[in-house]
């Protein structure tokens, strides 16, 4: 018998309606079940070509769901400019007993939640929760994630833009906008950190220019999400972060170019989720790669939904 796989678009994904809750309570419980033992991970692979493309892959198979699920991910800053997605790539689901393929998602949607989501569990331990001003260094598909995921988690009021592509800078402050949000566009990097309660920096993993922000513009007790390799980071500021967290320390220690040094590291998601962390008062930051837990919980969680949906006959 030929097994046909379910192909399914990020519209049908974004369609099933997983809430923030939702999916940072999934990411949570994987993180949790990585470190017991009943998810198996490998560290993300990586290629740069050099041309300002950054590909990268996850793998992950657990027990419970009891599924694997294998991503394929490429960044390419050019592709608005052919209309096509700057992150595109393909989530293979598989059964983790037979190797059956049981889906094929498209992975721009989930690549972007699994990320905020991310970010939000790190923030639970991390940011103010009554953080009010949201600063976006980098207007994008991550940025638009995030501002989506912690609307919906915290007391927001504010965002403020910075970057340099003009058409995402509107769209994100119109995305704010109609959140109910006042949306400000920051003529500078100082103007984006200073008096902000939670900055997201997510400018291309591939950004070779000078670093041009300074942790030491943040104010005691704010809270900095770094997605991109502290690419912008001035490297002599990053010692104004008090508390440093990571995804996962060992996927971080070995990396070819850690983002800090390992004895810098305050604690990692798992760490903060089953211990919790002694916060300092100064800055924080959540400083991550991705982890193939966040691509499990994400895809693994939208399987287990369908799958529900079609077995009640809906």
């Amino acid at each position: 018998m030929t097994f046909a796989p379910k192909v399914l678009s990020d519209d049908a994904l974004k369609d099933l309606g997983l809430s923030q809750d939702d999916i940072v309570q999934a990411i949570s419980k994987t993180i949790l079940n990585k470190a017991a033992g009943r998810l198996r991970v490998t560290p993300k692979s990586v290629i740069q070509p050099g041309d300002g493309r950054y590909m990268m892959t996850t793998l992950a198979t657990g027990e419970a769901p009891d599924l694997t699920v294998v991503k394929a991910v490429t960044v390419c800053p050019e592709n608005p400019l052919r209309g096509l997605p700057s992150i595109t790539g393909a989530i293979m689901v598989l059964d983790a007993q037979t190797g059956e393929c049981l889906a094929l998602m498209d992975a721009e949607w989930i690549t972007g939640v699994r990320t905020a989501g991310l970010s939000a569990v790190a923030a639970g331990a991390l940011a103010d929760p009554n953080s009010r001003v949201m600063s976006f260094v980098g207007c994008g598909v991550q940025a638009r994630s995030h501002l989506e995921m912690f609307a919906g988690l915290y007391p927001l009021t504010t965002i403020r833009a910075f970057g340099r592509g003009q058409a995402n800078i509107d769209r994100l402050c119109k995305m704010a906008e109609d959140m109910g949000l006042q949306a400000e566009v920051a003529k500078t990097p100082e103007a984006a950190l200073e008096g902000a309660d939670i900055v997201v920096s997510s400018i291309p993993i591939t950004y070779a220019g000078e670093p041009y922000l300074d942790a030491r513009l943040m104010k005691p007790g704010s809270m900095a999400i770094i997605t991109d390799a502290c690419k912008p980071w001035i490297a002599d500021g990053l010692n104004a972060f008090e508390t440093i967290a990571v995804d996962d320390r060992e996927q971080e220690e070995s990396m070819p170019n850690p983002m800090v040094p390992p004895a810098r590291i305050t604690a990692d998601l798992a760490e903060m989720l089953d211990q919790g962390v002694t916060l300092a008062n100064g800055p924080r930051a959540f400083m991550f790669r991705g982890i193939a837990a966040g691509d499990y919980a994400l895809a693994a969680g939208l399987w287990q939904a369908i799958s529900e949906h079609s077995g009640s006959g809906k």
